[in-house]
């Protein structure tokens, strides 16, 4: 990419410019819910003890650059990945031969896998009609699953080549809890309005313009997917109200991004319960047919049978800290709910996936993706990515993670959703030191995404902080899919299929880490260029 596209941007404010537009921008993201609940480090609990402040999320000041080639091909792929990440999730077998190199060494998917087969063991559970009466059948599937997904790129500038061209290098792929679906299209409507009223200097006009700076509309197309769930669920068999409820943490400080998802449901009379994941056993049941009724606590004379469970906890081992969280996660498994996502969808997005994946001349796409122009936009999208196992390219790789020369040039990912997992670069060697060598396996080594240097301001926790930045864009998609019995097999067919918004995250590009709600990144959007 010419660098001229990234000198004198953004432009520099005055002491009166930088007033009025941060003036603006504190009251329209507090009025439209561009907000998180404070950390410690800014509200100590003993100022806020009933947990009732907000405080703006991190945001930029201005959208951040970025190609346009590279936007809209992420947003034209992104069905493809939908496509690819569920068949994955629909084939149990695949999915085995790579959860099986984990579960002796990493106990959180270990885990996960003996909630599926447990599950497995009795039967996932489908009710449907069979003539006036109703039939119970079981599957080795959940009959009806939804991926919310976010699929997240850099763009890559070879630096060792001037006149590469940018391209877009995927990052990972989320299956569960992608967030921030709620706050983005916030963000990208904020720095729409700021541009309108004028708070931008007039030398950035002929950047920041209206057809540079696309809205997402990730709330509402999120919002849609679940939507189709909960409908695609159909009418409870007996007399009783549904609803969609998600699965939380407590406390929760991204609670308002999760909020926008449910008031988009609400204006659709889809009604929502928010469940911290603690109280799933106090406050769910399953019934003889395994429906999971839902009954709130502050109305209990009023059951609900719940249609979609959408988790946005349960994706982290912190989630899991007694036994009865992992009883909690089994009841809601063994449940006829749409589950969003299932554990095998679940699974489907650890690292070591993305890693099988991207092995060069391997036909695993092919098992997947039905034509090579899919393969191909695919496999252009990976980074080189190795296994730390005793295969020819995990002790290649091995080599390259324990010295510091080489290691300086990788990441080091572990089977982890969430910020502030990873090892960065040269602490590498230093870590795998630390660690049995019989546990390396468990992480993949994905070499850093050499993204162009750009500069931007960041808001947070009421400070402004200027200078170089580094961006990741993520491509939301939904999609809804079907297993059905078909003689002694299994038939999959694909109701819904969508790319569903977009996210940009921006971080200091001394930090390694770009999650925002770990306190890394902040939530922005694009200006094309």
């Amino acid at each position: 990419m010419p660098s001229t596209l990234y000198q004198d941007y953004p432009p520099d404010l005055t002491q009166g410019e930088e007033e009025y537009l941060l003036s603006n921008l504190k009251d329209w993201c507090i009025a439209h819910g561009i907000a998180v609940r404070p950390p410690p480090s800014f509200v100590s609990k003993g100022q806020d003890p009933s947990g009732v402040l907000a405080t703006t999320a991190p945001v930029t000041l201005f959208p951040s650059l970025f190609p346009r080639s590279c936007f809209d091909e992420a947003h034209a792929i992104q069905t493809t990945y939908n496509e690819l990440y569920a068949a994955i999730a629909r084939d149990e077998e695949w999915l085995y031969g790579i959860v099986k190199e984990l579960v002796g060494i990493d106990d959180f998917t270990a885990k996960l896998w003996e909630v599926h087969e447990a599950v497995k063991k009795e039967g996932y559970v489908q009710v449907g009609l069979a003539g006036p009466t109703y039939r119970i059948e079981f599957l080795r599937y959940q009959a009806l699953t939804l991926g919310l997904f976010r699929s997240d790129y850099m763009v890559h500038l070879d630096p060792s080549d001037s006149n590469a061209s940018p391209e877009i290098k995927q990052v990972e792929f989320n299956t569960i809890a992608s967030s921030f679906g709620g706050l983005s299209g916030e963000v990208s409507q904020l720095h729409n309005v700021l541009s309108k009223i004028r708070a931008y200097p007039q030398s950035a006009k002929r950047i920041i313009t209206k057809s540079n700076m696309p809205v997402s509309e990730s709330a509402s197309n999120l919002a849609a997917g679940l939507a189709a769930a909960h409908h695609a669920y159909g009418e409870p068999q007996i007399s009783r109200e549904t609803c969609v409820l998600f699965i939380v943490q407590d406390p929760e400080r991204n609670v308002f991004d999760q909020r926008h998802l449910e008031w988009n449901l609400q204006k659709q009379d889809i009604r929502t319960f928010r469940l911290p994941f603690h109280r799933t056993l106090i406050d769910t049941r399953l019934d003889f047919k395994r429906k999971l009724v839902y009954t709130p606590p502050h109305a209990p004379a009023t059951a609900y049978e719940v249609t979609t469970v959408y988790f946005r906890a349960g994706y982290s081992p912190d989630d899991y800290p007694t036994p009865e969280a992992w009883a909690a996660r089994l009841h809601l498994e063994r449940s006829n709910a749409i589950k969003c996502p299932s554990i095998l969808t679940q699974l489907a997005g650890c690292k070591k996936v993305q890693q099988v994946l991207a092995t060069p001349n391997s036909l695993h796409l092919e098992r997947f993706l039905g034509t090579k122009e899919k393969i191909d936009r695919v496999r252009a999208t990976f980074a080189p990515i190795y296994p730390l196992d005793s295969s020819e390219a995990g002790l290649e790789a091995k080599k390259l993670a324990t010295e510091p020369e080489t290691a300086q040039r990788y990441v080091l990912k572990p089977q982890r959703e969430g910020g502030g997992n990873n090892i960065y670069r040269m602490a590498i060697p230093k870590f795998l030191k630390s660690e049995p060598e019989e546990n390396w396996p468990a992480y993949i080594l994905m070499e850093m995404i050499e993204p162009p240097a750009q500069k931007n301001a960041i808001f947070r926790n009421g400070e402004v902080q200027k200078g170089g930045v580094i961006c990741e864009l993520g491509i939301y998609g939904a999609c809804l899919w079907r297993n059905e019995l078909e003689g002694s097999g299994t038939k999959s067919e694909v109701l819904k299929n969508t790319q569903a918004g977009y996210l940009l995250r921006t971080k200091g590009d001394q930090s390694e880490e770009g999650g925002v709600a770990a306190g890394f990144g902040a939530i922005d959007s694009v200006c094309l260029v």
